[in-house]
């Protein structure tokens, strides 16, 4: 058994969800205070990696960040580097799936605290910023935690856009989902019965806490 597919696949989730986690929370803050002419085509914009295939998701992000790619082409030109067939590429690639789950849940969380709290602190003299953080999210901090564990499970469980992005590099870029599906692929049953039993446990045991904490996400 080789733990370097399990380690990686922490290491990528980790920084995917870390990620997702403060981006997502300062969009679900904007959407769900915000009123203005196209939020619902904003909102799904954002949610469009949730519906799309992963491998389109992953063919977009390759248009985006590889070598000739709107941003990618003048990152290489700047410094030499591009982010395809990297592990840094599957943190992306994981970011980018799981970053709708964690913007949905966290919205409708802080859509559901009650908005007379909301006037009060208001009235109180608290700012936006003071009343987001010492009301909305006291009150909102368990549908927001439900959509990190929902976060970081897609994103530990991510297969096509990281495939497209990162490639299958053993050793480099090689997660969970991307070794169960070499080990199948080449017949080593044994490694590819425990990655997925190991995976499985997992996301069990994650979704079990999510549901804890919002039964109204799922």
């Amino acid at each position: 058994m080789s733990w370097g597919p399990l380690l990686l696949s922490l290491k990528v989730s980790l920084l995917a969800t870390a990620l997702v986690a403060a981006a997502g929370l300062l969009a679900a803050f904007a959407l769900a205070n915000a009123r203005f002419r196209g939020k619902s085509l904003v909102e799904s914009a954002l949610l469009l990696p949730m519906v799309l295939p992963p491998t389109v998701t992953g063919y977009y992000l390759v248009l985006l960040l590889g070598r000739h790619g709107l941003l990618g082409g003048s990152l290489y030109r700047w410094t030499g580097w591009n982010v395809l067939f990297t592990w840094q590429a599957a943190v992306v690639a994981s970011a980018v799936v799981s970053f709708p789950i964690m913007v949905r849940s966290a919205q409708t969380a802080i859509e559901s605290v009650d908005p007379e709290m909301v006037d009060s602190s208001t009235m109180l003299g608290y700012t936006r910023a003071e009343t987001a953080l010492y009301v909305v999210l006291p009150l909102a901090w368990q549908g927001i935690l439900a959509g990190i564990m929902l976060a970081f499970t897609r994103a530990i469980g991510e297969f096509g856009a990281t495939l497209m992005l990162a490639g299958n590099i053993p050793g480099r870029t090689d997660t969970m989902p991307l070794a169960i599906y070499a080990s199948a692929a080449s017949g080593d049953w044994s490694q590819a019965h425990l990655l997925v039993a190991m995976l499985t446990a997992l996301s069990v045991v994650l979704l079990t806490a999510a549901r804890h904490y919002s039964r109204s996400v799922l």
